[in-house]
């Protein structure tokens, strides 16, 4: 059984990532931790084999938590599940080791794929000692991969949902009227997306009151 501990601030996110990994045949929760020291002193405190990390965390940052894992010693992988899109960011991550990379939101197909490969990933490497020859080196340098793109929810497409996040995240809060406008999609899509970023825990709902008539509601990304 593959021990995980999930490191996410956002008690939405941090729930849906612990069932899913409980979903997952040949994985189980350690624990959740909301703050990096938090999940510092967890992985001094408990076997864990994998972390699902992300990388926006209110204390610190999550290349920073790679980093003292390193640092430690400590005989642990790390997948980051996170909004951070920086390529900087990526590039950080990927120099600190970690295993794979997962762009919030996603659903439990894209993050069942990506604990199916790391699993199929620890049974492909050698337990332990010298690698055998240049195929086992060649293994551990390549991670895991998953085999296929998992599918978006029903009648939801990537590039949509990428112009959506993007015209979010460079607001100051939107409607759904307003995010139509930005993206070019109908009103109605638009809502559906900002519906599903609200709950995967990315942006939140408030009610925008200003003119006549009921209140919009607006979507500001977390």
């Amino acid at each position: 059984m593959i021990r995980v501990l999930v490191v996410e601030d956002e008690p939405v996110a941090a729930e849906a990532h612990r069932t899913y990994v409980d979903r997952t045949p040949g994985f189980t929760t350690a624990g959740v931790a909301g703050t990096g020291a938090l999940a510092l002193d967890a992985l001094g405190r408990m076997s864990v084999d994998l972390v699902l990390l992300d990388m926006n965390l209110p204390d610190t940052h999550g290349v920073e938590v790679c980093r003292r894992i390193r640092a430690a010693r400590l005989d642990v992988d790390v997948l980051a599940v996170t909004s951070a899109r920086e390529l900087a960011t990526v590039r950080a991550a990927a120099a600190h080791g970690v295993v794979g990379y997962l762009l919030k939101p996603f659903t439990y197909a894209a993050l069942r794929d990506r604990l199916v490969a790391y699993a199929d990933y620890r049974d492909r490497l050698p337990a332990g000692g010298a690698a055998a020859g240049q195929e086992d080196v060649d293994r551990a340098l390549e991670g895991p991969r998953p085999q296929r793109q998992a599918p978006m929810p029903k009648g939801m497409h990537p590039q949509t949902l990428d112009s959506v996040v993007a015209v979010l995240r460079a607001a100051d809060g939107l409607s759904a009227a307003e995010t139509a406008g930005e993206t070019g999609t109908s009103r109605i899509t638009a809502r559906r997306y900002l519906e599903y970023l609200a709950e995967t825990g990315l942006a939140t709902r408030t009610p925008r009151y200003g003119g006549a008539g009921r209140p919009e509601t607006e979507y500001r990304w977390r």
